[in-house]
């Protein structure tokens, strides 16, 4: 079933061999319930502890892939959920500085990473809108919960050069959004609908949206 979830992810457009490579490896049954575990490699949301879900694999793969991942690089998670995320951004990365609100969550995710011997993590119980607590900058930031707004606590700690990805609602709509910091106050906002491929223009003063076409 793996390999079928694999075949469907390159079809839906995601091309990172790494981040397919590395979705192939981290069993996924490992962080929902054994009861839906005939489910974990369906291409599917699924639900977790309070009231959250654990994201479709195609979410997983195409937020990771936005990030262009680099091994000498940190990131920031905000939004632990199920720690999936956190295990696939666990081997394309340096370290990674994962935020949780929910105590249960996050002491779950401990143990089932620690079962999977994945020990380059850094957690931190609390609200992650007001991201890392202390005086940290980051290379990349990944956001797993739908914002109306981009949260300036969160990119101010983005590096310049650095990349979030977060999903954003914009016109009532949710996009998959990668934002690129150029410098201290300019930005580059690409907004991408579920896998559709965005073509990015060059930045302007605050915020310059690059929108979406097809493959």
């Amino acid at each position: 079933m793996k390999i079928n979830l694999i075949l469907k992810l390159r079809k839906l457009g995601i091309t990172n061999h790494r981040v397919l490579s590395i979705l192939e490896k981290i069993p996924r049954e490992q962080f929902i319930d054994k009861r839906l575990s005939y489910k974990a490699y369906q291409n599917n949301a699924l639900p977790i502890d309070c009231n959250q879900t654990i994201s479709q694999p195609a979410v997983v793969a195409k937020m990771t892939e936005l990030l262009e991942p680099k091994k000498s690089f940190n990131v920031l998670e905000i939004g632990t959920g199920s720690g999936y995320q956190t295990a696939i951004l666990s081997k394309l990365f340096k370290r990674i500085y994962s935020v949780e609100r929910h105590k249960i969550l996050i002491e779950k995710a401990k143990k089932i990473l620690s079962n999977l011997n994945i020990n380059n993590i850094v957690f931190y119980y609390g609200d992650g809108m007001k991201g890392w607590p202390a005086n940290f900058s980051f290379e990349r930031i990944i956001i797993t919960a739908v914002s109306k707004n981009l949260p300036k606590k969160i990119t101010n700690q983005l590096k310049d050069k650095g990349i979030l990805i977060l999903p954003l609602e914009y016109k009532n709509e949710q996009y998959i959004t990668k934002v690129t910091k150029k410098s201290r106050k300019f930005f580059q906002i690409c907004k991408v609908e579920m896998f559709k491929k965005f073509i990015c223009s060059s930045p302007s003063q605050g915020f310059a949206w690059c929108f979406s076409s097809t493959f």
